[in-house]
Parts: structure tokens; sequence; C-alpha cells
């Protein structure tokens, strides 16, 4: 293996680790600082109103997305495979 290869290799993990949690922090970004006005308007600090929303929102979109993640996933690990041959010479 060179490290060229190598450094694709990595540079592309990375890139889809990035596409997929991506989606999902920026979810629960969105209703937390959603939670957090509500919050500071409302002046109700219970626990709970902070992380059940995000909860249920990032499951939500979890299940919204999980076709698509696999997807990826299942083309990203093609993908690798395919290019087994490139390790070892």
């Amino acid at each position: 293996m060179n490290p060229e290869f190598a450094i694709e290799l990595l540079k592309t993990m990375i890139f889809q680790a990035l596409t997929i949690a991506a989606p999902i922090l920026l979810t629960a970004m969105v209703v937390g600082l959603a939670i957090s006005l509500f919050q500071a308007v409302t002046t109700i600090h219970e626990q709970t109103l902070a992380f059940v929303p995000k909860a249920l929102a990032v499951i939500g979109i979890l299940l919204l997305l999980l076709p698509w993640i696999v997807r990826s996933l299942i083309d990203f690990t093609t993908a690798v495979f395919m290019k087994m041959p490139q390790v070892a010479h």
C-alpha cells in the first residue's frame, strides 16, 4: 500500500463519516437551540424539556434517513473492497 492510497482512503472515510453524521448533529443542534430559546423566553428550566424533544428529533431523523445511510455505507464498503487489489501492490 502506497502512502497516496492510504491518504485517499482516510480522506474518503472522514468525508463519509461527516456526511452521515451532519444531518443528525444539525437536527439536534437546531432543536436544542429552539428549546433553549423557548426556555429563555418562558423562564422554564426543566431538564427533561431540553432532552426529550431533542431525543425524539434525533430518532425521527435517524428513521427518516436510515435507507440513505445504509445505502451510503454499502456503497462505501463496496468501493473499499473493489480497491483491495491495490492494497496488495
